[in-house]
């Protein structure tokens, strides 16, 4: 039986590893394929988006203040708070994923930046899609370590975790606000 203290090794931890390791693999592609990719005839254009880069931005503005709470709830020792807090912000992350997949099916090219600040705003954009694209399998470990019960575990790969996706939401509405407003 594991401890607070002690990880459990269970032989099911690597089968659900190479599952996120996959699922992660996958959601990158994808991803990468629709800002890049072709799109079949017609898709353009067939369904009104427009709205779509508000509620990503709501999404990701929402994920990032549920990161701050549930990061006051853990060190304050209130694990069953954070717990809920924590599959909130994760289930607004992956909303926003579907949302702006959806977008980007949608839409021929992302918005292009127009303003004075490019050297800033290109540096903040490849920070957002370099890390965005490594917060998928943190996510999914922390929060299958979270759900384990490997305290250790979890407080270790979580203390790399968490400020990387905040820093993916917190960037994800500021890209939001260069772009359109």
């Amino acid at each position: 039986m594991e401890t607070a203290e002690q990880p459990n090794h269970d032989p099911r931890d690597g089968f659900w590893m190479r599952i996120i390791l996959i699922v992660s693999a996958l959601i990158a592609g994808a991803v990468a394929f629709l800002i890049l990719g072709p799109r079949p005839e017609g898709m353009r254009g067939a369904v009104d988006v427009s709205a779509l880069p508000t509620v990503n931005a709501s999404l990701n503005g929402l994920a990032a203040l549920l990161l701050l709470v549930g990061g006051l709830l853990a060190k304050r020792g209130r694990f069953d708070a954070h717990r809920k807090v924590m599959l909130t912000a994760f289930a607004v992350s992956a909303a926003f994923l579907v949302s702006y997949v959806i977008y980007h099916w949608f839409k021929e090219a992302p918005k292009q930046y127009t303003g004075d600040l490019r050297g800033l705003y290109l540096t903040i954009l490849l920070t957002h899609i370099v890390l965005a694209a490594l917060i998928v399998p943190l996510a999914l470990v922390t929060l299958y370590r979270g759900w384990r019960d490997q305290r250790r575990a979890h407080r270790k790969i979580a203390r790399i975790t968490w400020p990387v996706w905040l820093y993916v939401s917190v960037t994800g509405v500021v890209i939001y606000v260069m772009l359109y407003t």
